[in-house]
């Protein structure tokens, strides 16, 4: 059985910090890619990807600025949960944040995959095009994260199949 994985960069390269999705897919290696995993950069098209969606992914790996907490620069790596985050979103087809996503996923009839969330915790969003210091330090790492997490999702799936 095949695995088909989405690899996609969110987040809007004008703001900062919040370009932290897009930077990261940038330098994904393209050896990752393949007719079994995509990787693309959606920036702000939330629907895009909702569209993109419908075709069949098993799993998704969402890359994505995330709120500041204390620890600008700091990787996380959380598996999503569409129950929780779709009860509180609408479709909107303006809005890029996950939660809306999966609410548009829902709204064209579809379940969202599995998904994996490699979001960085931001420094500033603030109207400017380029990551700050300890954003842009932890890239290596998110590119290294999304190596891994495919890696683990094409094995799981070997597994079960």
């Amino acid at each position: 059985m095949t695995t088909r994985i989405l690899i996609a960069g969110i987040g809007n390269i004008f703001l900062g910090d919040d370009g932290f999705g897009p930077e990261v897919v940038r330098h994904v290696p393209q050896r990752l890619a393949g007719p079994d995993v995509a990787v693309t950069d959606y920036g702000i098209r939330g629907m895009h990807l909702a569209y993109d969606l419908l075709d069949g992914y098993d799993a998704l790996v969402l890359v994505d600025a995330l709120p500041d907490r204390g620890g600008p620069g700091t990787l996380h790596v959380i598996e999503a949960d569409h129950e929780s985050l779709s009860g509180t979103a609408r479709l909107d087809a303006h809005a890029m944040d996950p939660a809306a996503v999966f609410a548009g996923v829902y709204a064209l009839g579809s379940t969202p995959p599995r998904t994996v969330v490699i979001g960085c915790e931001v420094e500033s969003v603030e109207d400017g095009i380029g990551l700050s210091a300890p954003v842009a330090a932890a890239v290596p790492e998110a590119v290294r994260a999304v190596e891994d997490v495919v890696a683990r999702l094409l094995t799981s799936a070997a597994v079960e199949g």
